[in-house]
C-alpha cells in the first residue's frame, strides 16, 4: 500500500501576523512529500512514525466526541492498517516549518475521513474554512495549537491566500521564469525549531503596547504589501517591501532568529545581495531568502545549501 502523496508547504508571507488577522500567502513546496506506507517489519524511523499514528488515532477518537465538527473517522480500519506496519514515510523534515505534520494530518483525512471535502468539489469559501477548522483541530495533537492551513495547503495542493482568519480563498500566483536570475531560496540554519515555544515568545511579546503597535504599523503593513506585489508579479515594488520587512523581523524578532544568522541577516539588508525573513515560526529550521540576483546570493553566502523554491 502506498497512499497518494502529500507535498510540504511554504508560508511565504504572513507568520505570526496571520495570528493577528493579517494577509498571508502559502504555496506547496513539491520538492518535499510524504505518503503513508505499509512494511512488514518496522525499524527506525518508520516504527516511530507507526507508533506516533497509534496516538494519533486515539486523539482523534476523543477530539471526535468532543468536537461536533470534526467528521468521523474509519478508527477501526486505520488501527488494522497500523496492526499490519503503516507508517507515514515522508522526506519532510521536522522543526523546518515546511509542514511535516501537515502532510501527515492530509494524508490521514484523505484515507480515513468518512465524510471529507474533496478536492474535485467546487471549493466555496465556506468549505475551505470548514477544512480549515478540522484540520486545526487534527493538527493540534502535534503542535498544541494549530491554524490548519498547513494540512489544508497540503491536502489541496494549491496556493492559499490569506485575507483574515475567516476569508481564505485558493489562488493563483505568476508563472515562475526558470530563466530568471531572481529567486526565492531556503537557507537551512542546521538547527530544528519548535513552533510552541516561539508561539509562547511571540504572546508574551503581544502584552507589550509598543510591540502590538510595531506589528500592525510595521510588520504587518510590509507583509501585506509583499503578498500583494507577489500576486501581482510586481517584483520591484516586492523587494524594496521585503528589505523593510526583513528590517522589522531582525529588530523585533530577534528570538526567533538563530544566533549565528544574526550577522547573515544584517549583512543582507546592508549589500542588498538578498534579504532574509522567517519561514514559519522560526527558531531554527528553513530561513525564507529573497534575491534579484541568486549567483550573487550564493556567493554571499558561501559555505550554506540554498535550495530554490521560485525563480523570477
Amino acid at each position: 500500500m502506498k497512499g497518494p502523496l502529500f507535498y510540504s508547504k511554504i508560508l511565504l508571507f504572513g507568520e505570526y501576523g496571520i495570528i493577528k488577522d493579517s494577509r498571508g500567502l502559502s504555496i506547496p513546496f513539491n520538492f518535499f512529500k510524504g505518503a503513508l506506507k505499509k512494511e512488514e517489519a518496522l525499524a527506525g524511523a518508520a516504527l516511530a512514525s507507526n507508533t506516533n499514528l497509534r496516538k494519533f488515532a486515539d486523539y482523534l477518537d476523543v477530539a471526535r466526541k468532543q468536537h461536533p465538527e470534526m467528521p468521523e473517522f474509519d478508527l477501526d480500519q486505520l488501527r488494522q492498517d497500523l496492526d499490519e506496519g503503516m507508517y507515514f514515510d515522508s522526506s519532510i523534515p521536522q522543526g523546518y516549518g515546511v509542514g511535516s505534520s501537515g502532510a501527515l494530518v492530509a494524508a490521514v483525512y484523505d484515507r480515513y475521513a468518512k465524510t471529507k471535502i474533496t478536492v474535485l468539489e467546487n471549493l466555496t469559501r465556506e468549505k475551505l474554512l470548514q477544512l480549515k477548522e478540522v484540520f486545526a483541530l487534527m493538527e493540534s495533537f502535534f503542535h498544541g495549537k494549530s491554524s490548519g492551513l498547513d494540512p489544508l495547503n497540503s491536502y489541496l495542493s494549491l496556493p492559499i491566500l490569506i485575507h483574515s482568519r475567516d476569508h481564505i480563498e485558493s489562488t493563483s500566483i505568476p508563472s515562475q521564469n526558470p530563466e530568471g536570475k531572481g529567486a526565492v531560496f531556503l537557507l537551512d540554519s542546521g538547527v530544528v525549531g519548535e513552533t510552541a515555544p516561539m508561539v509562547q515568545i511571540f504572546m508574551e511579546k503581544m502584552k507589550h503596547e509598543g510591540f502590538r503597535k510595531v506589528l500592525k504599523d510595521q510588520f504587518i503593513r510590509y507583509s501585506d504589501a509583499c503578498v500583494e506585489d507577489f500576486i501581482s508579479g510586481n517584483v520591484k515594488s516586492l523587494f524594496g517591501n521585503i528589505k523593510q520587512l526583513s528590517h522589522v523581523v531582525l529588530d523585533h524578532f530577534k528570538p526567533m532568529i538563530p544566533q549565528e544568522f544574526h550577522q547573515l541577516w544584517q549583512q543582507g539588508i546592508d549589500t542588498n545581495a538578498y534579504y532574509l525573513k522567517l519561514c514559519g515560526s522560526g527558531g531554527g529550521g528553513y530561513i525564507l531568502g529573497f534575491t534579484e540576483d541568486l549567483e550573487q546570493a550564493r556567493e554571499a553566502l558561501k559555505g550554506h545549501r540554498l535550495e530554490v523554491v521560485y525563480n523570477f
